[in-house]
């Protein structure tokens, strides 16, 4: 298993001091925070001897990264994919799965929204025999698990603690895991009522942990998830944000994706800049990766970085 040592760049917004915890160079094909989410999902399949079936879409990071995961230890994985084959087969996400060696298996959106049902799961193991299932995104117990690795102790310094959040698991690993003095703050990137916070409540129950509550108003001082920084919602963005992430990236070099990381990044800055921080507060973002679908992002948006 890869050796985790933790990757810390240094930056400066407004005289505030942020440092950011960089998962997107742990590895160069399944770093981020997919690494700790499959990370005792892939020993249990080992151990299991089964191959690894999962779920996603044509640019999903997880099948991305689930893909590289199996081939690098020799597991067979399966993925099963919503969308139409005929345009889902042309993405480089895809493209780059099959060649790592999973066995692409495409089904219609509507057959996707049924992938939890225990009837369609029958269908499936009696079309690829036994195998260990991950659910879309990663998002189980061994995944949250896995994500209570990391932050180590050298990160337990820090006030704030800032991770984008699209189901959840990450955060309530990174809560889970926190010093009892620190905040964990989730950014959804997803529209629509928090739902996200019983999310990572259920999580926190299985793990023995306090739960977290929604944020009103004025100054931060709980662990929260924050549902105001979403721009229209999953994968959505305005120009403001487009224009936010191509400065970013030229001020401090620090690459971000479109889906998960902006939003992350813009809703830190908004909250130094609007003062809703504690004073001196020592912050930390979760860089979590997913930067492999920024290309077919730009290429989709017709969207030209500026250099």
């Amino acid at each position: 298993m890869l050796d985790y040592v933790p990757i810390i760049t240094h930056i400066n917004y407004l005289n505030v001091d942020i440092d950011i915890l960089r998962l997107d160079l742990i590895h160069p094909l399944y770093g981020g925070n997919k690494y700790f989410k499959l990370k005792y999902n892939i020993d249990n399949a080992l151990m299991a001897k089964l191959p690894v079936l999962t779920f996603g879409g044509a640019h999903s990071n997880h099948i991305f990264s689930t893909a590289a995961y199996c081939h690098e230890y020799g597991i067979p994985s399966i993925g099963i994919i919503g969308g139409d084959e005929q345009q889902a087969q042309f993405s480089p996400t895809m493209i780059f799965a099959k060649e790592h060696g999973m066995r692409l298996h495409y089904i219609s959106r509507e057959q996707y929204r049924k992938k939890a049902d225990p009837d369609f799961l029958k269908e499936l193991k009696k079309e690829f025999g036994n195998f260990y299932m991950i659910p879309e995104g990663g998002s189980n117990h061994d995944a949250v698990r896995g994500c209570t690795e990391i932050l180590t102790e050298a990160q337990k310094k820090y006030d704030y603690i800032f991770c984008p959040c699209g189901t959840a698991t990450t955060y309530a690993g990174l809560k889970i895991s926190s010093g009892s003095d620190q905040l964990v703050i989730g950014v959804s990137v997803l529209k629509g009522e928090n739902t996200l916070i019983s999310e990572a409540n259920k999580w926190l129950k299985e793990f023995n942990a306090e739960p977290i509550k929604e944020y009103g108003s004025g100054n931060l001082n709980h662990s929260t998830i924050l549902n105001d920084y979403h721009f229209g919602g999953y994968a959505k963005y305005s120009q403001e944000l487009i224009d936010f992430k191509f400065e970013v990236e030229n001020w401090f070099g620090i690459p971000l994706d479109y889906i998960y990381t902006v939003k992350l990044f813009y809703a830190v800055f908004d909250l130094v800049k609007k003062d809703r921080l504690k004073k001196d507060a020592k912050l930390l973002i979760i860089h979590t990766g997913g930067l492999q679908g920024n290309k077919v992002y730009e290429t989709r948006y017709q969207l030209t970085p500026i250099l």
